[in-house]
């Protein structure tokens, strides 16, 4: 079977899946394996009633009450994390204008280029972390809006058009300012799990002042550091 036919079975197993069907159903009537079956609608969520259909009618009370512990861990995964993040919004607080100026140096040293003698680049799939830059730029860095420049990291199985409407909206950056999209080839020997939909956005201002600017910068943020020895 060709790498299209897999992404065509692969579409139909989460379509079938979001219908509320079980894994061995999906499995008979694609005819795949169970472990393929699996792995493709791993990430599908099911509504409550289709769990009870699937699972909590079942005869053996085994299965009824391992799910059913599976559920509550889930359950409890999910309070403990609501829970950690509330707190953590909290313990942050509102950042002033100079955390965010620290905030901005600290990811760029993160995710940005450093090498290269001319091109200040930031790269990311998260959207959040994509505004913050584009913020954080035009604030501390004065960059021009007719200066910045957009490109995408993709795979071949994902839309390259609403990629790319999706990072001109989040940036505001024009569709006319982005570049060339680079498109990367899944591996045909295993259909790749879409965890970022809209690929990875790359931000790039071709200015070497500003380069050297946010190097000083970097450096200044370790020299001055108090790290306890």
């Amino acid at each position: 079977m060709g790498y299209a036919g897999k992404l065509e079975l692969q579409d139909k197993a989460r379509r079938l899946r979001e219908a509320g069907f079980s894994i061995q159903t999906i499995e008979n009537k694609l005819r795949v394996s169970r472990s393929s079956a699996s792995i493709w609608v791993r990430d599908v969520p099911l509504t409550k009633k289709q769990i009870e259909r699937l699972y909590l009618n079942k005869k053996t009370g085994g299965l009824k009450g391992s799910f059913i512990a599976s559920e509550n861990k889930k359950r409890a995964t999910k309070e403990s994390i609501r829970k950690f993040t509330e707190k953590g919004i909290k313990d942050v607080g509102k950042l002033l204008k100079r955390d965010r100026f620290i905030a901005g140096i600290a990811l760029y040293f993160a995710e940005g280029t450093k090498s290269g003698r001319s091109n200040v680049s930031f790269s990311n799939s998260d959207p959040q972390s994509v505004v913050f830059m584009m913020s954080w730029l035009r604030e501390f860095c004065n960059v021009q809006e007719s200066k910045f420049r957009c490109s995408i990291y993709l795979h071949d199985n994902l839309n390259e058009n609403k990629a790319k409407r999706f990072w001109a909206k989040i940036t505001h950056i024009p569709l006319a300012q982005f570049r060339k999209t680079y498109i990367v080839e899944n591996r045909k020997n295993r259909l790749r799990r879409t965890k970022h939909e809209y690929g990875v956005c790359r931000i790039t201002v071709s200015n070497t002042i500003l380069h050297r600017r946010i190097m000083g910068w970097i450096a200044g943020l370790f020299q001055n550091i108090d790290i306890p020895r």
